[in-house]
C-alpha cells in the first residue's frame, strides 16, 4: 500500500506486475487514500482484473487486484522553521499546522479503526503487508503490529519518513532506496538495499529514439528540449520560475513544462506561447497538466528540471537523461535536500535550491543554458546518474514480499 503522493503509488504498481509475474494466482489488495484512489485504479486495471468493491464479485480469469479507500492523516510539519516563521508565514501556520493537523489527527484516529475492523477477521488477513511510505501506512502498521501481520517497508529518500521511522521497527524486511551504509547493515540484518522499482517503461533511449520522441510531440528534432516538472500535482515555485524565464530560455531550446494538476489552471497564460500552424508547432513551447506518458516526454528531453523526490530520481536514472534537481528545502527531515547533495557530490546531477530559485530565477537558466551548451558536460552527469539505477529493483522487492508471505 501506498499513497499521499505519486512518487508512492507508481514504485507500488512496478511491485505488484512482478508478484504478478512469479505468482499469477496471487490476490493482492491495494490500498490508498482517497485522493490517490482513482490513480491506482487505472494503473492497476492495465495490470489485471480488479475485484470491485466487494469480495463477492465473481472472478475473472486472470490477475485479480482489488483496490480500497483507506482513511490517513497527514500531520503538517515544516523543516528548518524558527520560531518567526510561524507569525510570518501565518497563512501556512494556519491553514495547515493548525487546521490540518486537526483534520490530520482525525483523519489517522478514523484510519486506525477502519483498518482494524478490515483486518479483525482472520480469514481476510493478508500473509504480508507492503508499505511503500507515506502516512497513509502509518494506522495500517499499526494494526497490523497488534495482529502481528508480518510487513515488508520500502524507503526511497536518503532520510526516512516519518511513518517509516515508526514502522521500521517491528518490519520484518527494510528495504532501501539509497545504499546502506556498512555500520547500519551489521547492527540491523534485516535491512536491504534493492534500488526504487520503476515501471519497465523507463528505460534509456538511442539517439534516433529521442529524435522521433521529440517529432511525436511536436518539437523541433534537432533543438535541444528541456523538461520541467513538478511531479503529478505540480510546483508552484518551479512553475512562477519558468513564467519569468521561459522569453529567454526559448531563444535557444523548446519547452515542455508539466504544471500539474494542482497549478495548471493559475499557468493558463502561458498557452499563448503554445503557437500551431496547421497542427504544426511554430513555438517549441508545448505545457500539460499532466502527460500519460511521462516516460515519452522525458526520454525526448535533453534536460529535466525536477524536484528532488527519489521516486523521480530513480525515473531520470532509469532514463539516463542530464537533471538538474530543485529540491524544496522545506520538506520534513530536509530530505529533497539530501537527495540532491548526495547526487551533486557524485557528479550526476545538478542542483538549485528553490529557495536559491525563487530569490533569482535566472540562477535557474543559467544552468539551464550551461548545460544546454555542453554536451560532454550532460552526457556524463547522464551516465553517473544512470549508475545510480537498479534496474532488478521491482523484482527483488517482489521476492523479498513473497519470501515473507
Amino acid at each position: 500500500m501506498g499513497g499521499g503522493s505519486g512518487g508512492h503509488i507508481t514504485p507500488a504498481v512496478a511491485v505488484i506486475r512482478e508478484i504478478l509475474e512469479l505468482k499469477p494466482r496471487a490476490e493482492v489488495e491495494f490500498w490508498t487514500d482517497f485522493k490517490y484512489h482513482k490513480n491506482v485504479t487505472k494503473l492497476t486495471t492495465e495490470i489485471g482484473v480488479s475485484w470491485g468493491e466487494e469480495r463477492n464479485v465473481k472472478r475473472k480469469k486472470g490477475p485479480y487486484i482489488r483496490v480500497r479507500r483507506i482513511m490517513a492523516g497527514k500531520f503538517h510539519r515544516y523543516a528548518g522553521w524558527k520560531f518567526a516563521d510561524y507569525f510570518t508565514h501565518f497563512d501556512i501556520t494556519l491553514k495547515d499546522l493548525i487546521f490540518g493537523n486537526i483534520f490530520g489527527f482525525f483523519g489517522f484516529i478514523g484510519g486506525l479503526i477502519s483498518s482494524f475492523v478490515r483486518l479483525l477477521p482472520k480469514k481476510y488477513r493478508p500473509n504480508v503487508i507492503f508499505f511503500k511510505g507515506g502516512y497513509v501506512c502509518l494506522p495500517v502498521g499499526i494494526i497490523a503490529k497488534l495482529f502481528k501481520i508480518p510487513y515488508v517497508i520500502h524507503e526511497s529518500d536518503v532520510v526516512a519518513g516519518l511513518a517509516n521511522r515508526v514502522l521500521m521497527k517491528k518490519a520484518t524486511k527494510v528495504a532501501f532506496g539509497m545504499p546502506i551504509p556498512e555500520e547500519l547493515q551489521e547492527k540491523h540484518p534485516n535491512y536491504v538495499w534493492t534500488g526504487i522499482p520503476v515501471g519497465p517503461e523507463f528505460k534509456s533511449v538511442s539517439p534516433t529514439r529521442q529524435e522521433s520522441l521529440k517529432k511525436a510531440f511536436s518539437f523541433n528534432a534537432t533543438k535541444p528540449l528541456v523538461v520541467i516538472t513538478g511531479g503529478s500535482q505540480g510546483s508552484e515555485n518551479l512553475n512562477e520560475a519558468t513564467r519569468i524565464i521561459l522569453p529567454e530560455l526559448l531563444k535557444f531550446a523548446s519547452v515542455g513544462l508539466v504544471a500539474g494538476r494542482k497549478h495548471y489552471e493559475d499557468m493558463i497564460d502561458l498557452k499563448q506561447y503554445e503557437n500551431w500552424e496547421k497542427a504544426s508547432l511554430e513555438s517549441n513551447f508545448r505545457m500539460w497538466e499532466f502527460n500519460t506518458t511521462m516516460d515519452e516526454l522525458m526520454g525526448a528531453a535533453d534536460v529535466i528540471v525536477s524536484r528532488a523526490g527519489a521516486t523521480t530520481i530513480a525515473e531520470m536514472a532509469a532514463l539516463k537523461k542530464a537533471t538538474i534537481l530543485v529540491p524544496f528545502e522545506r520538506l520534513p527531515g530536509g530530505h529533497q535536500v539530501k537527495n540532491a547533495e548526495r547526487l551533486s557530490d557524485a557528479g550526476a546531477a545538478a542542483v538549485v535550491l528553490d529557495s536559491e530559485m525563487m530569490r533569482n530565477p535566472g540562477n535557474l537558466l543559467e544552468e539551464i543554458r550551461r548545460l544546454i551548451k555542453n554536451p560532454r558536460l550532460r552526457a556524463d552527469m547522464a551516465d553517473k546518474l544512470h549508475d545510480e539505477a537498479r534496474a532488478d529493483a521491482a523484482k527483488r522487492l517482489a521476492e523479498i514480499i513473497l519470501e515473507v508471505a
